[in-house]
């Protein structure tokens, strides 16, 4: 006997990790994936990805999956995307959850019902519908391309073309061309360093804004070893916004330096202003003048960029990476109207329930820095927990409560970090991890990087072996100075072993 009938709709690492729990805990789940495939943003084959077939990760292995993902045997910590996709592979035949998946299915609607919600999708040309006790939109944040209001733009006439950095399919293409790369965060400056390093003619990069920027590794130590630790996630919610600007602005020009200092222009004095993002080349290739920053532009003219300081360059293509819109037209306007839907935000307490929706839930669709799979494991078990009754449902009270607070955050941050999501979340269900009795594991949690395994110490669902795991992890991981500082505390060396 089944808790009831759910929808899924996407089959990324968000919707698998909801169909895992979800299952776990006694529903009868169906994955809906519009591509004929599963991994979403992974699975570059897929329209609704923005992935190139030669891009690695930018994130670390160990947070770029879940507790219950696992790389294959020589992977590297950077994977290439097409790692991450057999990994995700693997998850679900080890779950058996290919079954679970209709593929070639575009959801077209989603709305409510008497009992439930009622689901539409097209397939071999046929629209279907079916009504389902529950649903969870796992869609992805990242798959409707957002294009600049720029005078002239739609007449370019350079041979390579306008193209937004969610197509860039074809690196190679551009290849001697002289190329201007619009936008300042994650993507344009992976873009920018791509076509760098491949020697093209000559690549400009214009922006509104310079931000910080922080490389993958610092002296062999991933940046989620200094940037999103579990102390890290903790102290977001005992400071002030000031004192949390200022510690990160300290932080950023410690650890990652002033972009001024390589020949790219100053961020913005006020930390809330520049912003931060993370490329591992950009700022070395800008200091090489193998890219060559510039402001925004101001028009175009045939092949002719006009930036707004008055310059002008010939410019063979333009690549654009100025972000992604919310992509949630299946919603219904009732449905969409009740969340307060823009093509930025949503209201949702805790990103993810709504008081006026129940049995409904939303995974993975909030702005975040950081890599996701951490964070969507630990949000899919406070779904699946409190749907299937191993944790209380919040209250409508606490919900509508919920929602005010959600849309304060989205006001004051574009974004959210990987760290402070991954804790929100576990706390949410109940997977804070405990060193109990261990004096060694008490010591490095607060400096551990935020990953699936951290989460799975303690509460439901515990794995034996997590603590374990996590020590190990610390030892081999952590920078030098910090596994110095606690090793002479607990009488071990810099590598864990006892002295």
């Amino acid at each position: 006997m089944t808790k009831g009938t759910v929808a899924i709709i996407g089959a990324g690492v968000g919707g698998l990790v909801s169909a895992r729990m979800l299952i776990a805990e006694g529903f009868d789940v169906t994955l809906f994936e519009s591509h004929d495939d599963l991994g979403g943003q992974w699975n570059y084959k897929n329209v609704n990805s923005g992935v190139w077939p030669t891009m690695r990760t930018n994130t670390a292995d160990f947070a770029t999956k879940t507790s219950e993902m696992k790389f294959r045997e020589g992977t590297k910590i950077f994977p290439r995307n097409t790692e991450v996709l057999d990994m995700i592979n693997d998850f679900v035949d080890a779950n058996d959850l290919r079954k679970r998946c209709r593929f070639g299915c575009e959801v077209t609607g989603l709305s409510r019902t008497d009992g439930g919600y009622d689901v539409r999708w097209n397939h071999d040309g046929e629209e279907h519908k079916q009504v389902f006790d529950r649903a969870v939109v796992a869609k992805g944040r990242f798959n409707k391309p957002e294009m600049p209001a720029i005078d002239g733009l739609d007449g370019f006439t350079g041979r390579g073309g306008v193209v937004h950095a969610f197509n860039y399919k074809d690196p190679l293409k551009f290849r001697d061309m002289n190329i201007v790369v619009l936008g300042g965060s994650i993507s344009s400056m992976e873009v920018a360093s791509d076509q760098s390093l491949m020697g093209t003619g000559r690549v400009y990069m214009a922006q509104r804004r310079q931000r910080y920027v922080m490389p993958k590794m610092f002296a062999g130590t991933p940046l989620e070893y200094l940037a999103f630790t579990l102390e890290g996630a903790e102290a977001i919610g005992t400071l002030t916004v000031d004192e949390l600007l200022a510690n990160a602005k300290e932080f950023l020009e410690l650890e990652g330096g002033n972009p001024a200092r390589y020949g790219a222009p100053a961020p913005h004095e006020d930390m809330a202003e520049a912003g931060v993002t993370g490329s591992q080349h950009y700022l070395n290739l800008v200091a090489e003048d193998r890219i060559d920053v510039r402001p925004w532009v101001r028009k175009v003219e045939g092949d002719q960029v006009t930036f707004e300081d008055g310059s002008t360059v010939q410019a063979d293509a333009i690549i654009i990476g100025t972000g992604f819109a919310l992509d949630l037209a299946l919603l219904s306007d009732d449905i969409a109207s009740t969340v307060n839907l823009t093509d930025h935000s949503i209201d949702l307490a805790e990103f993810t329930f709504h008081p006026d929706l129940p049995g409904l839930a939303f995974i993975g669709l909030y702005a975040q820095l950081g890599p996701y799979p951490v964070v969507l494991e630990q949000q899919a078990r406070w779904i699946a927990y409190c749907w299937g009754g191993k944790l209380p449902m919040p209250s409508d009270a606490e919900l509508s409560q919920g929602v005010k607070d959600c849309v304060e955050q989205q006001h004051h941050f574009g974004y959210r970090e990987q760290h402070e999501m991954a804790l929100r979340f576990a706390r949410l269900a109940g997977a804070m991890p405990e060193a109990g009795d261990d004096p060694e594991l008490a010591a490095i949690l607060p400096k551990c990087a935020t990953t699936g395994e951290l989460y799975r110490i303690s509460g439901p669902d515990a794995f034996p072996w997590a603590a374990d795991y996590v020590k190990r992890h610390f030892w081999s991981h952590a920078p030098i100075p910090t596994r110095r500082e606690i090793g002479s505390r607990i009488g071990r060396d810099q590598n864990g072993n006892p002295v």
